[in-house]
């Protein structure tokens, strides 16, 4: 399963800069990797896991803004296609289950 972060900050004035930055960093440092700017995801095991990343996410966010997070499959999520650009091949992006040892 993945989580997708969708965010929207302002982002103006020095404090919500800050604050911008912090939740990116926030994010980052919970393992979410940057699918396009104010895009990120991150592969989960369950739903159990999601709805607690979802749980801590709610507790990191900033006051303004819009944050939206959405979680699917791996078979929904390799479905993604490209318009333009190209995939990051560092992102396991398959039907395969993805087994951790």
């Amino acid at each position: 399963m993945r989580t997708i972060v969708f965010f929207d900050l302002p982002n103006i004035y020095a404090k919500d800069k800050r604050n911008y930055l912090k939740f990116r960093k926030y994010l980052l440092s919970e393992g979410f990797i940057m699918m396009q700017e104010s895009v990120y995801s991150k592969l989960v095991l369950n739903n159990n896991q999601s709805e607690l990343l979802i749980s801590r996410i709610r507790r990191s966010a900033p006051k303004k803004g819009l944050i939206q997070v959405l979680t699917i499959t791996e078979q929904q999520y390799s479905k993604i296609e490209y318009i333009i650009g190209e995939s990051n091949s560092k992102i396991i992006n398959n039907e395969d289950r993805l087994i951790v040892l």
